[in-house]
C-alpha cells in the first residue's frame, strides 16, 4: 500500500481539509509538513464543523497527528486550537499528536513585524494573513529561530535571543518601535513551554517507526501549488513550498516515503488577497459561485474572488509537484448554470501560451482562452458514484481531466465526508 500526500493544486482554499478527513480515516498517521496557522480547513463530520489551522486533519478522527519541521509553530495558536476542539469533544494528548521538537517558533514579534510591514507597504501590500509566518521562516533560515526544543532550555536562551533582538531591534526602529522587550518574551514563554513541550518528540524517528510497521502515512500540504515561494505568483505568495517534494524535507523522511501525490482542484477557481487572477468572475455568475460555495477563509474571513477553472495553471500546479491524480471538489456548486467555461490557454500581447509565465506583468495581463460547455440543472450533491452525476456533469469531469493531463482519482459532492466518489484508490495506487 502507498503512502499519500495531499496537496492544493491552485492557490488554496481547494476543500483540503474535507478530503484529508476522509483519507485519515484510512490512514495510520497525518503529517502536516510546511506552513503554519495560515493554513484554513474545514471538516463537516456528521453535520459537525470542526475549523482547523495548525493541527493536522487527522485529529479529529484520532488518527496519529504529526506537525513537522517543515511547519513553523505559534505555541499560543496550538494551545488555543487544542482547548477550542476539546470543547468539541476531540480527545488530543501525546499519544495522538506529536511535535516535532525541531520547529521553529512564531513568536510575538514576528506577528508584530508582520502586521507592521503589510501597513507601511500600503497599495503594495502582499495581503498576507498577518500571522507572522512569513518573519518566522526569515529566521529559520537567518539562523536565530527559536525552536520547539529551546523551550526545554529557556535559562541559557541568551545568545540565542542577542542575535534575534539585535535583527528586530533594527527592524523595529525602522518602523518607530520600540525594541523587543526580552524579559517579557521569556516570560511568554516560559508560560506556554510546558504545554508544547507534552507533544515535543523527534518526530522523524517517530514516523521511521511507524512506517517500517508498514503503516499508511497522509502528507497533508497547505495552501497551494500556486502559492509556493519558488514556483506561485511571486510575491503574492506564502513564505514556504507547498509542492509535493517539501513532505520528505518537512517531515523527516525521505523522498521515497512521499507516495501517490493526490492534488486537490476545486471545480472552479478561488483566490484570497491580492494577486493575478485570470479567470476571475466580477459578474453575476462569480457573485452566485460565491454565495453557493460559502467562499470565505476559514482562518481570515475574508471574501474569496471567484473565477472559471482554470485548466492552464492546474496543469501547470500538477506537473511541477509531480501529481499522480487528483480530488475535484465543490462540482456540485455549478449545479443550475446554463453553461459552464473553463480557461484553455491565455493570450499575451498577441502570443498564445499554453503556461502561465513568471513575470507579476505578465501574469497581470494575460487574457483567459475559454472553451464553452453545457451546464447541467441536476443536482450533483451528495452524489457517491460516477453513475448518478449527470451526463453534462461527467463530460466536464472528463474534459478537465483531458486538459490538465492527470486523472481524477475522486470527486468529492458535499462538504459530508461520506459524499466522496471514488474512481481511483490513492492508498491502493
Amino acid at each position: 500500500m502507498a503512502n499519500v500526500t495531499v496537496i492544493g493544486a491552485q492557490w488554496g482554499d481547494e476543500g483540503k481539509g474535507k478530503i484529508v478527513d476522509w483519507l485519515a480515516s484510512r490512514a495510520d498517521a497525518v503529517v502536516r509538513f510546511q506552513g503554519g496557522h495560515n493554513a484554513g480547513h474545514t471538516l463537516v463530520i456528521d453535520g459537525n464543523v470542526y475549523k482547523l489551522s495548525l493541527l493536522p486533519s487527522g485529529i479529529v478522527s484520532g488518527t496519529l497527528s504529526i506537525i513537522g519541521n517543515g511547519v513553523v509553530l505559534d505555541p499560543w495558536a496550538l494551545k488555543a486550537e487544542v482547548e477550542k476542539l476539546e470543547g468539541q469533544g476531540v480527545v488530543i494528548n501525546a499519544d495522538n499528536l506529536a511535535v516535532a521538537d525541531n520547529c521553529p517558533l512564531i513568536l510575538p514579534i514576528h506577528r508584530d513585524l508582520d502586521g507592521l510591514r503589510e501597513t507601511a507597504a500600503g497599495a503594495g501590500k502582499i495581503g498576507t494573513t498577518g500571522r507572522g509566518i512569513g518573519p518566522a521562516y526569515e529566521d529559520k533560515v537567518g539562523r536565530r529561530a527559536i525552536r520547539v526544543c529551546d523551550l526545554a532550555h529557556l535559562d541559557s536562551l541568551e545568545p540565542q535571543l542577542d542575535r534575534l533582538c539585535a535583527h528586530h531591534d533594527a527592524l523595529r526602529a525602522g518602523f518607530d518601535q520600540p525594541p523587543v522587550d526580552r524579559e517579557a518574551l521569556l516570560e511568554e514563554l516560559r508560560g506556554i513551554a510546558d504545554f508544547v513541550l507534552q507533544y515535543a518528540q523527534p518526530v522523524w524517528k517517530r514516523l521511521k517507526k511507524v512506517r517500517k510497521a508498514g503503516a499508511k502515512i497522509l502528507f497533508e500540504g497547505a495552501q497551494g501549488v500556486l502559492l509556493d515561494i519558488d514556483h506561485g505568483t511571486y510575491p503574492f505568495v506564502t513564505s514556504s513550498n507547498t509542492v509535493s517534494g517539501t513532505a520528505a524535507s518537512g517531515s523527516g523522511l525521505g523522498p521515497n516515503s512521499t507516495g501517490y501525490v493526490l492534488g486537490i482542484v476545486k471545480a472552479y477557481t478561488t483566490r484570497v488577497g491580492s494577486g493575478p487572477f485570470p479567470t476571475e468572475l466580477e459578474d453575476e455568475i462569480g457573485q452566485r459561485l460565491g454565495e453557493r460555495g460559502h467562499e470565505f477563509g476559514t482562518v481570515t474571513g475574508r471574501q474569496r474572488r471567484v473565477g472559471w477553472f482554470d485548466a492552464v495553471i492546474v496543469r501547470q500546479s500538477c506537473a511541477i509537484s509531480g501529481v499522480t491524480g487528483i480530488a475535484l471538489t465543490k462540482i456540485d456548486v455549478l449545479d443550475g448554470l446554463d453553461e459552464v467555461k473553463i480557461c484553455t490557454g491565455y493570450r499575451l500581447r498577441g502570443n498564445v501560451y499554453d503556461y502561465f509565465p513568471s513575470h507579476a506583468a505578465d501574469q497581470a495581463e494575460v487574457e483567459p482562452i475559454y472553451e464553452t460547455m453545457d451546464g447541467w440543472s441536476e443536482s450533483t450533491a451528495g452524489a457517491r458514484s460516477f453513475a448518478d452525476l449527470p451526463a453534462n456533469a461527467v463530460k466536464y469531469v472528463q474534459r478537465i481531466q483531458e486538459l490538465i493531463e492527470t486523472p481524477v482519482a475522486l470527486v468529492s459532492t458535499s462538504p459530508e465526508r461520506d459524499d466522496t466518489i471514488l474512481m481511483r484508490d490513492p492508498f491502493m495506487d
